[in-house]
């Protein structure tokens, strides 16, 4: 038999009672008008969707505040929402979005901008400093990069790895690495540490429920979270704080929010989980020591040695480049040269172009601009250059003039020849003009066989000697020797240098007399001078064959007012030997 106070008759006797209504008031802190109400809708079954409407806008801000569970629910049906709008109409999404991608991109740009500038300044502290030096032996000696021992020295922690494991099987469902991080097969580790937990638990007959929450190895700890159904390992090189684990528990809460049919349904297929990548990158936390105020006195002296070298190695190869533009322009401007390329190759200076064997040797030109001669490579074509200069040179050099001629070139390319030259050397050059290239005409400006010029001056030697006698005698006077000495000289040149020149000579050698005596005496005696004269020059090997004695007596005396007259009180000077010399003609 039931009690008495049954819960019919506490609710007849208590439903309207002040009392209840006040603790109903109290219970859910709200006001005691509104508590009858809320009663009679609880007792209604039918649920009417006006008065939710007006209850679940304030139960989502109320949860909201208090838990996250409520936003990482709706996560997936926000998602189909926003996916099903996108599928019936792109441009309702994009019109709504619009006002705020322009905003996000240029923060976007700025936040890397910043990050880029940031990265080199600490690429810049850490790599002019003198502890830089230290960390790069170290990376030398241990093998690792600059950049790993950089971060070891100023790292605080850093989350390298996290692991998603499922609880039950000890398969690994997800795994995410640190960038620039070396890892192991994550499946092995996985399955190492599942053994770890079992090993613990059969060793020390531990409650199954208990979970071994951290390792530590060295610089590194492994820190670990439970949940339900997965296990969250996160591998940390240094010193975490303890708001770490938070994190750790935030993410694997919302792994089992998200995906907890996945996890209670897993088989193996572990594709389904790709997805929870974004709640494992949360866990990839780091922190690096503040930097201090630094001193990189040492890093502007380094700079600034930098620079100074830059613009001195810079000063060089201007003043150098400038040198061989200068060189370049000069040898391009001689007479015979022509640059057709130049340039740099295989760290020395090449010149391409044509050159007149005649025209200067650049090696001249190379000193003259303080260049290496051995930095500069020339390939030249052999032309002939019709510059007056070179058909004057090429014309000396083929004609070879004697230091009597004297030779020029005009502008028509004609040979003006002048001076005195031998015979054999003008026959020579009248034939040879022609084979000089450049040079269409060959004159003579009073061009003199040098023979001829001899011979003259031989013919008025010999006819300006004068050879004087005793009176009525044909004994010469005192001091006559050395003119017959010269006398004898004079012919055999005069007769030698003719012969070369195919002239015909003819020697008179003229005897004369005073007016004394009878004029056919004065002319056998006259005549007897001449023949002892010519008796002289034959008795010193000289062919008379064209000389002859000759006797006028006093038909050719001296003129008066001569020097010579003024000798007649001696009486010699009418008895004198005078030569005339013939020339014929060419």
């Amino acid at each position: 038999m039931d009690n008495p106070l049954t819960k019919e008759s506490f609710k007849n006797g208590f439903e309207n009672s002040e009392e209840l209504l006040e603790l109903r008031s109290l219970l859910l802190d709200i006001e005691p008008s509104k508590v009858n109400k809320l009663y009679e809708s609880l007792d209604n079954l039918e649920v009417k969707a006006e008065d939710i409407s007006k209850i679940l806008p304030e139960a989502v801000i109320l949860s909201s505040q208090k838990e996250e569970y409520l936003s990482s629910a709706m996560v997936s049906t926000v998602e189909k929402a926003i996916h099903e709008s996108v599928s019936n109409d792109l441009n309702i999404l994009t019109k709504a979005i619009f006002p705020i991608i322009g905003p996000a991109i240029r923060k976007a740009v700025a936040t890397a901008f910043d990050d880029m500038l940031q990265s080199m300044n600490q690429a810049l502290e850490h790599s002019l400093s003198l502890k830089s030096f230290q960390w790069r032996l170290e990376a030398q000696r241990t093998g690792k990069s600059f950049a790993e021992i950089v971060l070891l020295r100023t790292l605080i922690y850093r989350v390298e790895q996290v692991f998603l494991i499922h609880q039950n099987n000890g398969l690994l469902l997800n795994h995410i690495v640190a960038p620039q991080v070396s890892t192991q097969d994550p499946e092995l580790v996985s399955g190492m540490l599942s053994a770890i937990q079992d090993f613990v638990h059969d060793s020390f007959q531990t409650n199954k429920q208990d979970i071994l929450q951290s390792m530590d190895f060295g610089d590194l700890s492994i820190w670990i979270e439970t949940g339900p159904s997965a296990i969250l390992a996160a591998i940390i090189r240094g010193n975490a704080p303890q708001d770490l684990r938070l994190v750790l528990q935030n993410s694997i809460e919302k792994i089992h929010l998200k995906f907890d049919r996945e996890l209670h349904n897993f088989d193996g297929d572990t594709e389904s989980f790709e997805d929870t990548k974004p709640y494992l990158e949360d866990c990839l936390q780091s922190k690096y020591k503040p930097r201090g105020k630094k001193n990189y006195t040492f890093a502007w002296f380094f700079l600034s040695g930098i620079a100074i070298a830059i613009a001195i190695l810079s000063f060089f190869a201007i003043r150098e480049r400038l040198r061989w533009e200068k060189f370049v322009h000069k040898l391009d401007s001689q007479p015979g040269i022509r640059v057709v390329n130049y340039g740099r190759r295989a760290n020395k200076y090449y010149v391409l172009g044509m050159r007149d064997p005649l025209a200067i040797h650049p090696q001249r030109l190379i000193e003259q601009n303080n260049l290496k001669p051995e930095q500069v490579n020339f390939e030249w074509e052999s032309y002939t250059s019709h510059e007056s200069e070179f058909l004057l040179k090429r014309t000396i050099e083929i004609l070879q003039p004697p230091k009597t001629v004297s030779i020029d070139v005009d502008k028509s390319g004609s040979v003006v020849v002048s001076g005195s030259a031998p015979r054999k050397w003008i026959l020579s050059a009248r034939n040879s003009w022609r084979f000089i290239p450049g040079i269409i005409n060959f004159r003579e400006n009073n061009l003199v066989e040098i023979e001829i010029s001899k011979l003259d001056n031989y013919k008025q030697q010999v006819e300006k000697t004068v050879l004087f006698f005793i009176e009525k005698t044909t004994n010469l006077s005192p001091k006559q020797d050395k003119k017959l000495e010269n006398l004898a000289i004079n012919v055999q040149k005069l007769i030698d240098t003719s012969r070369l020149i195919n002239r015909e000579i003819f020697i008179e050698v003229i005897g004369h007399s005073n007016k004394l005596g009878t004029a056919k005496v004065n002319k056998i005696i006259s005549q007897k001078r001449g023949e002892k004269i010519l008796n002289y020059l034959k008795s010193r090997d000289i062919n008379p064959r064209n000389m002859a004695a000759v006797g006028v007596g006093y038909q050719q005396p001296l003129k008066i007012g001569s020097k010579r007259n003024n000798q007649n009180k001696l009486g010699v000077v009418e008895t004198r030997v005078t030569f005339k010399v013939f020339l014929d003609r060419e």
